[in-house]
């Protein structure tokens, strides 16, 4: 593990560990080569090295540049190996991660529901369009910048700030590549309650970032967590209707976003923002 005061890069002073998982450790860091040493990310990869790792490590980094182009995804600012462990360098989003707001047993209304998933899919439009899927769409994974005191809160409409999606899972499948350059999908990239039956296979579509949002949504409504969905043992599909009191036609536009086959769901996020749109201009 890197420590405090360790110097990463040559120029990146950590500050503390603020993340880790089976795929890595996520640090606050300072950037030592720029004035008032600004706050940044350090993310270390933990994988088995090899000539394909590192190629798709080199990838994957191109794809983050890329994204960071839009304001609402963390900007890479480097990327480089050390010590046979790859690091990312990250734009810092000062905010509060959604998770803090959207608690088990607290419920949403439908506006707030319709307003969030809107949001949310403004930002995976330009990430689809890139043919890029997230992996681990899920309330931790979604910070809200410059936000008011947590304790403050009594609705999402309260959090001031652009919203930003960060910790894209492809690139924790470097951390799955063996010394023969062959992945290894024992551990599925994304949070458990909130990965369809395509992605925990190893083969996640667009659509599956539809699923993991569609999820979140029913969580809102319901206040219940997803690893605690009710389901209809013969088709598996999620019990929820009955716990909510919504239109018709947003629960129709989450039942297609969270369907069992990924063929039956939105089949990006364009689709189901055009939906959605027309739902809240309709009252």
């Amino acid at each position: 593990m890197v420590e405090a005061e360790d110097i990463i890069g040559g120029r990146y002073q950590i500050v503390k560990l603020i993340g880790k998982g089976g795929f890595g450790e996520t640090y606050l860091a300072e950037d030592q080569h720029l004035p008032d040493n600004p706050k940044c990310v350090v993310k270390k990869l933990i994988f088995r090295y090899c000539d394909k790792a590192r190629e798709l490590f080199e990838r994957e980094a191109k794809v983050l540049y890329r994204l960071g182009e839009h304001p609402q995804i963390p900007f890479l600012f480097a990327y480089f190996q050390e010590k046979q462990y790859f690091y990312l360098v990250q734009e810092f989003i000062d905010g509060l991660e959604l998770n803090k707001i959207i608690e088990e047993g607290k419920n949403f209304s439908e506006f707030q529901v319709i307003s969030l998933l809107r949001e949310i899919l403004e930002i995976l439009v330009f990430v689809h369009q890139n043919q890029i899927i997230h992996r681990d769409i899920n309330p931790k994974n979604l910070i809200r910048r410059h936000t008011l005191d947590p304790q403050l809160l009594e609705e999402v409409g309260d959090v001031k700030g652009d919203l930003c999606l960060i910790d894209f899972g492809a690139v924790k499948e470097v951390c799955q590549v063996d010394a023969q350059g062959q992945t290894q999908l024992t551990v599925a990239v994304g949070t458990p309650g909130y990965i369809p039956d395509e992605q925990a296979n190893g083969k996640p579509r667009l659509s599956s970032d539809i699923y993991a949002l569609g999820i979140m949504g029913i969580q809102m409504l319901t206040g219940v967590h997803p690893i605690n969905f009710q389901e209809d043992p013969d088709t598996r599909k999620i019990i929820w209707r009955n716990q909510v009191k919504i239109r018709p036609e947003l629960a129709n536009i989450l039942d297609k976003m969270v369907h069992n086959d990924w063929r039956k769901r939105y089949p990006s996020a364009i689709q189901a923002l055009e939906d959605l749109e027309i739902l809240a201009t309709s009252g």
